[in-house]
């Protein structure tokens, strides 16, 4: 009987060592499960050589969460070209000290805002994926995209060459700080 009795404690105890292994395996953050969303990783990441920008989109029509996404990643785009010549020119201005900076910071911006307002040849759709939520009736759209760092940095100086509001001191300015950063770019695409 005693022993009867000791299988059954055994048993016992190694179900409950399962049940507690399970739970232990299953269980989840206090924020919510991990998700994998698309478009992550180096691949789609901005780096020496790309400005990279993935954007997400969600609407009861496709083609609105295609526009919404589309933006998002553009918006992205931007938000990095502008940080990027931010520091460039803060760092170019500090080293040369000079009498302008100020006036050739605030262009610079400028014309940053404005390319980013035009269409931009370079520019190429990456990957695009859609999803529809049959529940919610929803389309959730991904987009990713790239632009090669140089050929901004060109397309950059072209505009600034064009553009009226700007001075010739400033324009020069402008002109050897993307003529170094696209030095840079094309050394790292060697």
């Amino acid at each position: 009987m005693q022993l009867h009795h000791l299988r059954i404690r055994h048993a016992i105890g190694l179900l409950a060592l399962a049940v507690f292994s399970l739970s232990a395996c299953k269980s989840t953050s206090p924020a919510g499960e991990k998700v994998k969303m698309p478009f992550t990783g180096s691949k789609y990441e901005s780096n020496n050589r790309w400005f990279r920008g993935t954007g997400t989109g969600v609407s009861v029509k496709q083609n609105i969460a295609r526009s919404k996404a589309d933006l998002d990643a553009k918006n992205q785009l931007a938000a990095q070209v502008g940080t990027n010549i931010r520091a460039v020119t803060d760092q170019y201005l500090g080293q040369t000290e000079n009498a302008e900076a100020a006036d050739v910071a605030d262009k610079f911006q400028s014309l940053v805002r404005e390319v980013m307002n035009t269409e931009i040849g370079d520019l190429r759709k990456i990957g695009e994926e859609t999803r529809y939520n049959a529940t919610t009736k929803e389309y959730t759209q991904y987009s990713a995209y790239e632009i090669k760092k140089n050929a901004m940095f060109r397309f950059l100086k072209k505009q600034a060459k064009t553009d009226a509001k700007i001075n010739d001191v400033t324009r020069k300015k402008i002109e050897e700080i993307l003529d170094e950063e696209i030095r840079k770019a094309d050394l790292e695409g060697e």
